[in-house]
């Protein structure tokens, strides 16, 4: 997982807020804590989306659906990016470097979203 950091984390909030109301969603609540930034939308179509940032900069992106007839789930069709040891009783922290996701100082202008 990639490590936001503090002076990066509004950056990445903007991004997801800008493709967000592009996409139609009506933005439902934005949390501008300091440590812990959050935004919840909500789709066309009754799903509920929310960005929070939690401890050390761990971004979570959680989708509640609208009541849904039960159906068949096709398997993935690509492999998970991060190993997840089944045996673990932690989500493990952030731990990828990115040079702009994880810089220590804030982007002057506006994010690129790179």
């Amino acid at each position: 997982m990639t490590i936001v950091s503090a002076q990066r984390r509004g950056n990445l909030l903007g991004v997801v807020d800008r493709y967000w109301r592009k996409s139609g969603y009506r933005l439902r609540a934005i949390n501008n804590h300091v440590d812990a930034p959050a935004m919840y939308a909500e789709t066309k179509d009754g799903f509920v989306v929310s960005l929070i940032v939690a401890d050390k900069g761990q971004v979570h992106f959680d989708v509640d659906s609208p009541c849904v007839q039960k159906s068949e789930v096709a398997d993935p069709t690509r492999q998970a990016t991060a190993f997840l040891d089944p045996e673990a009783e932690v989500i493990p922290r952030p731990n990828i470097h990115s040079d702009f996701w994880s810089a220590e100082a804030p982007e002057v202008g506006v994010a690129h979203g790179r």
